[in-house]
């Protein structure tokens, strides 16, 4: 149970680093989707941003997942990623639900193994932080 958090992170990290690249080099081939899927993908690379957007976000957070560093954060950036890719599946695609299914319990095992970094932003009460001030001036340690 010690490594399991470890084997999660990487895992994840090595499924959105690995389809990440994929998307720009396209090494895996990808057999031709449902109409369904197709038009909606096809839509989304119309648009000319939104695919390099997605996988550039895939290639960043899968590295700072393999590194360990700012796993929180990789895993917020994920979140949005990981609901589109079940859904996507479920609705449109269903061959590749089951990946999805995996990526999305990955996702939720490693928000509840890190769920010390969330607990502040499940808080009801939060405050913006005040800076102090010297004569009207922000203080600098």
């Amino acid at each position: 149970m010690r490594y399991l958090p470890t084997v999660a992170r990487i895992l994840l990290g090595l499924v959105f680093f690995v389809f990440g690249l994929n998307g720009f080099f396209h090494f895996i081939p990808q057999p031709p989707p449902p109409p369904a899927a197709g038009a909606f993908a096809g839509a989304l690379f119309a648009s000319g941003y939104f695919f390099p957007l997605l996988k550039t976000v895939e290639v960043l957070c899968g590295v700072l997942l393999l590194s360990g560093r700012f796993v929180p954060l990789a895993l917020t950036a994920l979140a949005p990623i990981v609901v589109n890719i079940v859904f996507f599946h479920a609705f449109l695609h269903p061959a590749g639900l089951g990946l999805g299914v995996v990526v999305l319990a990955l996702e939720v095992f490693l928000a509840v193994s890190y769920r010390d970094a969330f607990a502040p932003l499940l808080n009801p009460n939060a405050q913006p932080v005040r800076t102090p001030t010297a004569g009207g001036r922000p203080v600098v340690a």
